[in-house]
């Protein structure tokens, strides 16, 4: 089932950045910036073959995202979390506290 959802969701990636290039723009940059006169969607409306495969492939693009997120979480759900994990103190290795050696006699020559 992941497989299927995944060969869609790319599916639908690649088509929908096909049919969004594809698309000319109404006006220049100034609409970016609030510059246009138009309405919402411009003079002609919102008709258009284009658009409308935009907005189907669109909706297709969030619901096997979604669903993709949903069904490869449940794997994971029944796994502990890493807040349940017990972390354990390293054990240290016994210090042995050496007693400094012993000075050479000193020679006399």
């Amino acid at each position: 089932m992941q497989t299927l959802i995944l060969t869609l969701h790319i599916i639908a990636c690649i088509v929908l950045t096909v049919l969004v290039l594809l698309q000319s723009g109404k006006e220049g940059m100034g609409v970016i910036f609030g510059g246009g006169s138009s309405s919402m969607f411009g003079g002609a409306g919102a008709g258009g073959m284009l658009a409308k495969l935009t907005a189907v492939l669109a909706a297709l693009f969030i619901v096997t995202s979604l669903s993709y997120n949903y069904i490869s979480g449940a794997d994971r759900r029944a796994e502990s979390s890493i807040i349940d994990v017990q972390v354990e103190k390293p054990k240290q290795a016994p210090v042995s506290i050496e007693e400094p050696a012993e000075k050479p006699a000193a020679s006399e020559q």
